[in-house]
């Protein structure tokens, strides 16, 4: 694979929307590091591919769809826990259009109206959260909760954990809106959960996008999200 002048819109769009095999998704990875104009492409097409993120509505699950899910665990699986699977990073940076994340999006949703109304991390804290986040990784596992207080402050709190090279750092995003695109609120440098003050952004709303991505040392280099998604979820709103 070339990764000359010619070639960088093509590949970053293939980046984006995971159409790279594992061996030239890790190329494009080591790459971006040391590779300005393909760093800038791969954000691009990240904020050009958004509507892939934001165009999934919140639904109730229905009765019938728990069923499903049911019939096919093992029959020994006790039904009251959580799965426990280690996660895995998507083959390519920033795949948002996998199936893996569509169910995943659907579980989340799920998982923030149980977790929303009745997480407390503190029982003395005064200033409670606008929204809360339940975050899952493409296979729907319950990966961090991201409590947003809309005061240009977020609690990210980790519930597993994760495998990060020590020169990659894990970076929180939101989307405010598709004219916004998404913006960082901070760094998890050393893998643990975290009180991060991040850019003045709007009042935080219901269904806001939140997400963790794997990004180089000091973060990502254009501002935009380019490395693989670690989770993501969506807000709702406290109550």
């Amino acid at each position: 694979m070339k990764i000359g002048p010619a070639h960088i819109p093509t590949i970053a769009d293939e980046y984006v929307l995971g159409l790279l095999d594992e061996a030239e998704a890790a190329r494009i990875d080591a790459e971006i590091e040391s590779n300005a104009a393909l760093a800038d492409a791969i954000a691009k097409a990240r904020d050009r591919f958004l509507p892939l993120d934001t165009n999934i509505e919140p639904t109730s699950v229905s009765p019938a769809l728990w069923d499903a899910i049911d019939r096919q665990l093992p029959k020994n699986a006790d039904s009251a826990s959580i799965r426990s699977v280690s996660p895995r990073l998507p083959s390519a940076g920033n795949d948002n259009t996998r199936s893996g994340w569509r169910a995943a999006a659907i579980s989340a949703m799920a998982a923030s109206l149980i977790l929303a109304g009745g997480l407390i991390w503190s029982v003395t804290r005064t200033v409670e959260p606008l929204v809360v986040a339940v975050l899952v990784n493409e296979a729907g596992d319950v990966q961090a909760v991201v409590e947003d207080f809309g005061n240009d402050t977020a609690s990210v709190k980790l519930l597993t954990d994760f495998a990060v090279p020590a020169d990659k750092t894990m970076q929180v995003w939101t989307l405010p809106s598709r004219e916004m695109g998404p913006m960082s609120l901070g760094l998890l440098d050393d893998r643990h959960s975290a009180r991060l003050s991040g850019s003045a952004l709007p009042k935080p709303q219901d269904t806001q996008l939140y997400e963790i991505t794997l990004e180089q040392a000091g973060g990502s280099p254009t501002g935009r999200p380019t490395g693989p998604i670690l989770a993501k979820g969506f807000a709702k709103l406290a109550r």
